[in-house]
């Protein structure tokens, strides 16, 4: 039987919000902030902080406005093209999960997914949903909550320690949308640490894999960290081509120091006429529940492959690099490098790719170079190159 004591706190995480999803869908443990109490950095200007030190990334924000027409038209072409793609690897996600904890878990201790703000956050209402499908046979209880997650600065840990009070016999699996080079898996790694010694009270809620076993689910997993993804492809995840208006009209999150309660975020009140989060979990959601093949199990992973650390090397030596921050592989992440920083140019595999048809649209748009690579960058299709602004270091 649960406490008293956990009820209250499982009842005070309902105090948050879900964003523009359903309160059924997600908790978002980050305290919203009205974005006129936030500085509108403009993108050269918060580049050069950024890379000359003067700021963190994670102090200053480039407000989001809405889509443009044209990026609205090339979304909707992904999700039509990526539909049933993003609902068969859902599928396959939540059976998998169904396997590994189906005798773990119970209603009075549900798996806890946690979702990375922001790119995980599509990813684990997904499967939040497909988890609480009682007419599938991969059903499971579940909890879904967001929390931040910022490179050089980790998962924030006021949220973690909220979860793991609530969920004290509760397994917990860390959502993302994709990996990129790895770096926020390191992040993770490294947050996780001192939950890693097995004496440590809270070491079977994370470490339930094994020891070393980070447990990263991702829908895609280039890199080759992740403990579970549906693929390690870079495609065109529909998610992936915008930003708040894809994952509750939330910002990227802003730190907030461990003293002063949880990281931060914005919610763009002024885009929800142009938000498609509800609407792209309805879609995937039903096409899920339309499948007609029968889930498959997924391969787990004890360690990090980092497979492509050795191209990201090349990469880096080739362009001049030494700072890895300027290099975001992925389709995804690159076009959210051209919308939200200063890229220098784009490598693509392929000039043709159906999958890059914004990234070329943007780079056109912008008169960004692109390089076609060939073999040299896959299994990426896409890399970023942000602009250098100041000396690497």
């Amino acid at each position: 039987m649960t406490l008293p004591n956990i009820q209250t706190k499982r009842a005070t995480l309902k105090n948050y919000g879900s964003g523009s999803y359903l309160a059924s869908d997600v908790t978002v443990l980050l305290n919203m902030v009205d974005k006129d109490a936030v500085a509108d950095v403009p993108v050269s200007q918060k580049e050069a902080l950024i890379q000359s030190g003067q700021r963190h990334y994670s102090d200053m924000l480039t407000l989001e406005q809405a889509p443009t027409a044209m990026h609205e038209q090339l979304y909707t072409q992904a999700l039509e093209q990526g539909t049933e793609r993003a609902a068969t690897d859902i599928a396959h996600l939540a059976h998998t999960l169904h396997h590994v904890f189906q005798r773990k878990v119970n209603d009075e201790h549900p798996l806890i997914l946690v979702s990375l703000v922001r790119a995980g956050l599509p990813i684990g209402v997904l499967l939040q949903r497909a988890l609480s499908d009682t007419d599938r046979g991969y059903s499971l209880p579940s909890m879904h909550y967001g929390i931040s997650i910022i490179r050089d600065r980790g998962l924030d840990p006021v949220a973690l320690q909220m979860l793991l009070d609530a969920y004290p016999d509760s397994p917990i699996v860390f959502v993302d949308g994709w990996t990129g080079k790895g770096a926020i898996y390191k992040e993770l790694a490294r947050s996780l640490e001192t939950f890693s010694d097995t004496t440590h009270v809270n070491f079977a809620n994370i470490f339930h894999q094994g020891a070393d076993v980070i447990p990263l689910l991702t829908l895609a997993d280039p890199a080759g960290v992740a403990w579970l993804a549906a693929s390690e492809e870079d495609w065109l995840i529909p998610s992936g081509l915008l930003n708040s208006t894809v994952s509750g009209l939330i910002s990227r999150s802003l730190y907030t120091e461990p003293s002063s309660g949880l990281h931060r975020s914005v919610f763009y009140d002024d885009l929800l006429d142009t938000d498609h989060s509800l609407a792209f979990i309805d879609h995937i959601d039903a096409a899920r529940r339309s499948l007609a093949i029968l889930p498959e199990r997924l391969p787990t992973y004890q360690q990090p492959r980092y497979q492509t650390a050795a191209l990201i090397d090349t990469l880096a030596a080739d362009y001049g690099i030494t700072n890895r921050n300027r290099i975001k592989p992925t389709i995804a992440e690159a076009t959210r490098a051209i919308l939200r920083r200063d890229p220098e140019r784009i490598l693509l595999a392929t000039a043709d790719h159906p999958d890059t048809i914004l990234l070329r649209h943007l780079c056109a748009q912008r008169n960004i170079t692109i390089s076609v690579l060939g073999d040299k960058i896959l299994p990426y299709q896409a890399i970023t190159l942000i602009k250098q602004r100041s000396k690497d270091s």
